[in-house]
């Protein structure tokens, strides 16, 4: 097979050691053209220096300022040279053998807009975190990930379309990027792979599975698995999907949901739990949205120039 040129790019936030161990086994793998991008998004506490001193032929980025996952992945965008940019999780470890299937499956269609591998859990390796996606509700802005949870007994063994790849793990050709733009920057964290994902389809892309490619993946060990900055940025960027991606009467029916039905629910759950934390972070949330009611800058794509 050819090789072209892949650029990895993850984003590290504090935690240097997990980001080191992703390094390491993408030093492993046996695909040989590759490049490796690691963008410090700005980490408050832990030095990221170990991460260059410990792998010199990285290519480091030090942002000063903390630009969310989409930011960060788009500082890293700019300098990948690679006909494929992979973006991958600083919290996952790769099998040496991972990358090839990927690069043959995008090679082979030129309306591929992304592929992502074989998910399973890191603490769990025999079960299954992703093997596709499936479609968004566009009352309840949420999916569900097909094979979520289930054990990995040979049942998702073929690619298949898919309808959003995962952002742990997704490797999208620079052609599409050029098209489409880069990650939107409005979201800071969550469902900003979901928005890109459907930016990609309008723009006439498929976006596939592919069987013969695994990873594992730590998961959450930045933001933490249920905490109140996951519930207002998840909560947030819920919101900010229904605003730029549904339209129309669907959009008037899912603001009406949301708005009678799913928001005061979420808030009664979290007063009768008295999880005064994850009320205050939703409220902060629906504060947020109110003051860029009319902002035209959750609508904006940066473009890669």
């Amino acid at each position: 097979m050819k090789y072209p040129l892949v650029s990895f790019i993850t984003v590290n936030y504090d935690h240097p050691e997990v980001t080191l161990d992703l390094l390491s086994t993408l030093r492993k793998i046996t695909y040989p053209n590759i490049e490796i991008i690691v963008v410090d998004n700005a980490s408050p506490k832990d030095d990221p220096s170990i991460l260059k001193r410990s792998f010199p032929e990285i290519n480091f980025i030090q942002s000063t300022v903390n630009l969310g996952f989409a930011g960060g992945n788009n500082l890293g965008i700019r300098q990948a040279r690679g006909k494929y940019l992979f973006f991958i999780n600083n919290d996952t470890e790769v099998e040496p053998g991972f990358l090839e299937p990927l690069v043959a499956k995008c090679e082979s269609d030129p309306t591929i807009g992304a592929v992502s591998p074989k998910i399973k859990f890191y603490a769990y390796p025999d079960t299954i975190q992703f093997c596709g996606q499936a479609p968004m509700n566009h009352y309840t802005m949420r999916s569900h990930g097909i094979g979520h949870g289930v054990v990995d007994n040979g049942q998702f063994e073929e690619d298949s379309l898919t309808h959003f790849v995962h952002g742990a793990a997704m490797m999208v050709p620079r052609s599409v990027i050029v098209k489409v733009g880069l990650m939107p920057e409005c979201y800071f964290l969550y469902y900003e792979e979901l928005d890109w994902c459907a930016s990609i389809k309008r723009a006439g892309y498929h976006l596939w599975y592919v069987h013969n490619s695994t990873i594992l993946h730590k998961e959450s060990i930045s933001t933490g698995k249920m905490s109140p900055f996951k519930t207002y940025y998840m909560n947030r960027s819920r919101l900010l999907y229904l605003r730029r991606n549904v339209k129309g009467v669907t959009f008037i029916i899912a603001a009406l949901y949301q708005t009678f039905v799913a928001i005061p629910k979420n808030l009664t759950v979290f007063l009768m739990k008295k999880e005064k934390g994850h009320f205050k972070a939703y409220t902060r949330m629906l504060g947020w949205h109110l003051k860029h009611l009319f902002s035209k800058e959750i609508h904006e794509n940066p473009r890669l120039i």
